[in-house]
């Protein structure tokens, strides 16, 4: 191993090329949409923070076995260390345990509309804070929008009941709003720490499987049942939606930085809607899609993708 306490000392690993990395993108966008499915279907045996425990830990040992073929350097900084222990909670504990949850309440599809929001979030934590943004007048309008979007989806004109998806949904919320946390505090304090990719999201990954590990006692000793839909949902889920997904996300935010490769979640709930209608037989109501509609445009706007211009928009 090398160290790289000091990255100046350090020879960059290669990056993949715009088009790999386009293509990276969305397969990334792809698998993630279909998380919400495997997440549904392995829930039906398992409980939440089993599954949450079981995709870390697999896309850990997924990641490591890729990094020990490959002979990738890994960092000696205990300061690089405790970074990718902050990732490992904020990017993959708490999301994940957050998701797992909420799928028992709500559709797997409804689920990866609100995964849309974590641009927004990622806009918001870059901008409030962790001051790495500064946003235009038009980009905070654009946050407002994406709010605007999940109140939509929310419906409050429906009403509240008691035991309705009001609280799962603002678990979801939460965890993307550490999703987007987590995309800010790479920008600020992990832009470059001379690792590749894939040595980078083991890292973290597997703090995150550090954490897991300790907690099992309190987390997942509980019974299960499992048959195939189940064990495969979990591979799927661990080793590619938590593991090689993950690495070609790492590649997107170093070549478009965290803000547009976040705009992967323009994908997964396209994915996740018409896997969950498909496989599972879901429904959805008029006010999801157009939720999400209103929460996209709250995103271009965030992002400064639209323009005023005379004679329109460019």
């Amino acid at each position: 191993m090398t160290s790289t306490a000091s990255t100046t000392a350090v020879r960059p690993p290669a990056a993949p090329s715009p088009k790999g990395v386009a293509i990276q993108f969305v397969l990334a966008g792809v698998v993630w949409g279909s998380s919400f499915l495997f997440m549904k279907v392995a829930l039906t045996g398992i409980s939440p923070a089993q599954v949450a425990w079981t995709r870390i830990l697999l896309g850990a040992l997924t990641l490591g076995a890729l990094v020990l073929l490959r002979r990738e350097h890994l960092s000696r900084s205990l300061r690089v260390w405790a970074h990718l222990t902050v990732l490992g909670l904020t990017f993959c504990v708490i999301p994940f345990l957050l998701f797992s949850w909420a799928q028992q309440y709500v559709s797997s599809g409804l689920a990866s509309i609100f995964n849309a929001t974590t641009p927004i979030m990622t806009a918001i934590m870059a901008w409030l804070v962790f001051r790495v943004e500064r946003l235009k007048a038009l980009q905070v309008v654009g946050i407002g929008v994406g709010i605007l979007g999940v109140m939509v989806i929310i419906a409050p004109w429906q009403g509240i009941a008691a035991g309705g998806s009001l609280v799962p949904e603002i678990a979801i919320l939460g965890a993307t709003a550490s999703y987007g946390f987590s995309l800010a505090y790479m920008r600020r304090f992990v832009s470059n720490t001379g690792m590749s990719a894939l040595a980078f999201t083991f890292g973290y990954i597997a703090m995150a499987g550090v954490v897991m590990a300790i907690l099992t006692p309190f987390l997942v000793l509980t019974p299960v049942r499992l048959d195939l839909p189940i064990v495969a949902s979990l591979v799927l889920l661990g080793c590619l939606g938590t593991g090689i997904a993950y690495v070609w996300n790492q590649n997107t935010v170093r070549a478009w930085g965290p803000t547009r490769a976040s705009t992967v979640t323009y994908i997964t709930p396209v994915v996740g809607v018409l896997l969950g209608i498909v496989i599972l037989g879901e429904t959805i109501s008029w006010n999801e899609p157009v939720g999400a509609l209103v929460i996209f445009l709250g995103i271009l706007l965030a992002q400064d993708r639209l323009r005023l211009r005379r004679g329109g928009v460019a």
